[in-house]
């Protein structure tokens, strides 16, 4: 089978490494794609307009189109590939609400009975109602853009200033359309941690659950940027948690999304806050998480590409699952300076050849070639992930391959 991956990040770099493993291949195409994928995929040299990815489908006899980056899935690519026939792992714009509005998910699991935090929701031209709100309000409190924001859009609030700042940032534009409404919500308690469902639909499997770090700096010292690292399978997620996970949050939002005339097809990324054994829905996204697709690959033992093909045909078969979880990964990202905010590209990456190892995976997220030479390209550079028989094991080597 020909298959054409959708993306250029760590998280694409990670999937193109799993279905390249699969006996099922015959292919692999990617696009816009990174230096890294294209060690083991080859450049379809297209853009990303549906028009030019039905067309390059078609002349390549593509049997699977896989989408990773949340833009594309809430421009409705899918639908597009749907409707020329060709199939494809990734849910529908309709679907992929769940991720592209946060209102939108909450409204759905309050009239689906999904445990989640109180909130409020606002339209730009209702800011005053929003200050009242939020000045009523105790810390901290956690406000949100509505839209997609890059993983940026969201800040935990602790005083006035933050939270104030923060939702006039929201209404100011700083995040553009993502901002026209914004959702206020109260704090949950607890540790967060991420589960993975691979949905057809009606039926479902789960991957390892991962827990990821969104600051910039050990410690948790810096900004919120778009994920700093992960590791899974995470503890936290006992198969007790995770039982309640499956059967509270994941198998009636799939009911859900077809009562509503929109069913799941793709990756359902449920973020999570457990207290004291209890999961609460902290965020949707409709695909594969960056950087916990890193760590829950590398834990992985399966065919993954029939997987998600059997999730496309909507005829999921947990057959191509071994195990879920063999091992324990830890990735830790390598970033440029100033991210999340500014900073400059086009630093040479050296090292990368004395790093890897058996148990060392290095992905590519913001790299570029120049001169034939590897370059910095983009915020979150490399992913440098490690398999162990423990955790402990996992950090120590990630680290020492950084360190390379």
């Amino acid at each position: 089978m020909n298959v054409l991956l959708i993306g250029g990040g760590g998280r694409e770099h990670a999937l193109a490494w799993k279905i390249s493993e699969s006996s099922l291949l015959t292919k692999l195409y990617c696009t816009p794609g990174n230096p890294g994928i294209f060690e083991i995929a080859e450049d379809a040299g297209i853009g990303l307009s549906g028009v030019e990815i039905v067309q390059f489908c078609r002349e390549k006899k593509i049997g699977l189109v896989v989408i990773g980056p949340d833009k594309e899935v809430a421009d409705g690519l899918a639908d597009t590939l749907c409707n020329a026939h060709i199939p494809v792992f990734g849910p529908s714009r309709k679907a992929s609400r769940l991720e592209w509005s946060k209102g939108f998910a909450k409204e759905f699991m309050e009239r689906h009975g999904i445990p989640t935090a109180r909130y409020a929701r606002f339209k730009s031209e209702q800011k005053d109602e929003a200050w009242r709100y939020l000045a009523a309000q105790d810390f901290p409190v956690v406000i949100k853009a509505d839209g997609l924001a890059a993983g940026k859009g969201v800040t935990v609030a602790t005083d006035n200033d933050t939270a104030f700042g923060a939702l006039d940032e929201i209404f100011n534009g700083k995040f553009g359309d993502a901002g026209a409404e914004v959702v206020i919500e109260d704090f949950l308690k607890g540790e967060e941690a991420s589960v993975f469902a691979i949905c057809d639909g009606k039926k479902f499997v789960t991957l390892a659950p991962a827990q990821d770090h969104k600051r910039a700096f050990d410690n948790d010292e810096g900004k919120n940027t778009g994920g700093m690292g992960s590791y899974a399978p995470a503890p936290l997620v006992t198969p007790d948690v995770l039982k309640k996970v499956e059967e509270r949050i994941i198998a009636p939002v799939l009911k859900g999304m077809v009562e509503e005339g929109a069913p799941f097809i793709g990756c359902l990324f449920v973020g999570l806050m457990i207290d004291g054994g209890e999961p609460s829905v902290v965020e949707f996204n409709a695909r594969f998480g960056d950087p916990e697709t890193q760590s829950v690959l590398t834990v992985f033992k399966g065919d993954f590409l029939r997987l998600l093909h059997s999730a496309a045909l909507k005829n999921l078969d947990a057959y191509w699952i071994q195990n879920p979880a063999e091992g324990v990964a830890c990735t830790v990202v390598l970033a440029s300076k100033g991210y999340p905010d500014n900073f400059e590209r086009g630093f040479p990456i050296t090292g990368l050849q004395n790093a890897l190892s058996e148990n060392i995976r290095i992905f590519h997220a913001g790299t570029a070639l120049q001169d034939d030479k590897l370059v910095t390209n983009g915020g979150r550079v490399l992913g440098v992930t490690a398999k162990a028989e423990t955790l402990e094991g996992a950090i120590l080597e990630a680290y020492s391959a950084v360190n390379k």
